[in-house]
Formats: C-alpha cells, sequence, structure tokens
C-alpha cells in the first residue's frame, strides 16, 4: 500500500492506495505545532477507523507548502512505519512535466502535483483551479507544460477578513449558496458576495487565461470549497476532489519505474 500526503496551509489530505484504488481519504486541519508522536495518535485514530494495517504501508510520498511540517512527518514515517518518504519538488517532476516558470522551485509542490493529475487524466490544455487557503489558477499547454498561473485570495480568507473589519456584519457559515444574488437579508447578502462573487471573478479569470492562451482549455475544480463555488460558476466544467492525491499517485509510480 502507498500513504500519500498533501500538507496546505489550512488542511491536510491523506490517501492510502492499493494498488491503483484510493481505498481511504481523509481530510484533517493542518497542525504546525504538533510532534511526532501526537501525528501518530491521529494516524492510528484514522486508521483504526478503517481497519487499516499499517504494516501494510510500503511507501509514502509528500507534498507540503508548510516548512515546518517535514520534520514531523519525517520522524512520523521513520519511527512508525519504518520508511523514509518521498517529497516533491520540482526537480523530482521535471521529466514528467516542463515546468515553464521564471524559477520552477517557486510553485508549490501541490500545484504540480495537481497539474500532473489533471494532465495524465485528460490531455489537453487546461485550467485548474485549487480553492484552499488561496485560489489558485494553474494553466496546463495541451502539450503538458505548467505554463504558470494566478494566486487569489482563498474564499474563507476573504470572508474573515470581511468578519473581522466589518464590525456589525455577523459571521455566517458557508454551506450553500443562495437561490438568488440579490440578498434579501444582510446574512442572505454575505453568502451571495462570498459564494457568487467568487464564482464571478473565477469567471472572469477563466475568460482572461483563456484569452491569452488562444485555445479552449478544460476548467477543472478542486480543494475544499470546490464544489460550493463550481455550483455558482459558469465555467467551471468538473470537480476533481481526489486530484492532489492522485498526482501523488503518478509521481510515485514514476519515480518507482526509475
Amino acid at each position: 500500500m502507498l500513504l500519500v500526503i498533501d500538507v496546505g496551509n489550512t488542511n491536510t489530505v491523506i490517501g492510502v492506495y492499493d494498488g491503483d484504488i484510493l481505498e481511504h481519504d481523509w481530510r484533517i486541519r493542518t497542525i504546525r505545532d504538533t510532534t511526532a508522536d501526537e501525528f501518530n495518535v491521529l494516524a492510528n485514530s484514522l486508521f483504526a477507523d478503517k481497519g487499516l494495517d499499517r504494516k501494510k504501508i510500503k511507501k509514502t510520498i509528500i507534498s507540503s507548502v508548510v516548512p515546518s511540517a517535514a520534520p514531523i512527518l519525517n520522524r512520523f514515517c521513520e519511527k512508525y512505519l519504518n520508511l523514509t518518504p518521498v517529497w516533491i519538488n520540482s526537480d523530482s517532476v521535471k521529466k514528467l512535466m516542463p515546468i515553464l516558470y521564471d524559477n520552477p522551485n517557486e510553485v508549490g509542490a501541490d500545484r504540480i502535483v495537481n497539474a500532473i493529475a489533471a494532465y495524465s487524466q485528460y490531455k489537453t490544455s487546461l485550467i485548474i483551479i485549487d480553492f484552499g487557503t488561496a485560489t489558485t489558477f494553474d494553466v496546463i499547454s495541451k502539450e503538458g507544460e505548467y505554463l504558470g498561473g494566478a494566486i487569489a485570495p482563498g474564499v474563507m480568507i476573504s470572508a474573515d477578513a470581511l468578519f473581522q473589519r466589518a464590525s456589525k456584519l455577523p459571521r455566517v457559515e458557508i454551506f450553500k449558496a443562495p437561490d438568488r444574488v440579490i440578498g434579501k437579508d444582510t446574512i442572505e447578502s454575505i453568502k451571495s458576495g462570498i459564494i457568487h462573487g467568487n464564482a464571478a471573478m473565477v469567471d472572469g479569470m477563466v475568460k482572461r487565461i483563456t484569452k491569452e492562451m488562444h485555445t479552449t482549455p478544460k476548467v477543472l475544480a478542486t480543494g475544499g470549497l470546490a464544489k460550493l463555488i463550481a455550483g455558482a460558476s459558469k465555467t467551471i466544467e468538473k470537480t476533481e476532489q481526489s486530484l492532489t492525491l492522485d498526482g501523488l499517485k503518478i509521481i510515485s509510480d514514476f519515480i518507482e519505474k526509475g
């Protein structure tokens, strides 16, 4: 079995593959000040809930945008899984996808992994939108080159800033888009602005990126809020919730084959 881990600024996504099948996956809060022993307690709980025998895990591959996670997860893998994890960076994937960034090392590991997974599946030009702590747009050519992208404040970052700076506005939970754009009370208006506003931003960015690409790319969404915003967007064609985990699996297979 293969253990894959993607550490984001807000959430950490964990998956276990048995062959080509994603058997189990979890999304947990990223904890920066934990220890390897504490992470092991959490992992034990997750594995036990699914009846997973950790002894069956033979490989581990990790992508991360949180530098402090490296020593924690390295120690966890070495101490409790008796494995040395593989860490993703631009050098480890350059044979799978050319990265046409001025400095390839600046591209977040999760963005590279998403791009590889999406192109492996669709083999066409792509715009991949990841709704995480930041909302990122990654652009892939029809030849499978990583062209670059854009980074915007994430949905929840924008919402938190609104609630913190506008003292009279109530904090609202964002689970479902309102049926109409014109809100009839404060809560409905806030939900409309957050959800429909972000969807409009996405649609506008997709239109501008498409114009620069001189082609018609397929538009995918991933990340924790992907389905919510995709439901209000006119340009997102499909959500791929396991995109990052699938990308890690593809890279692991590639590295194993040498």
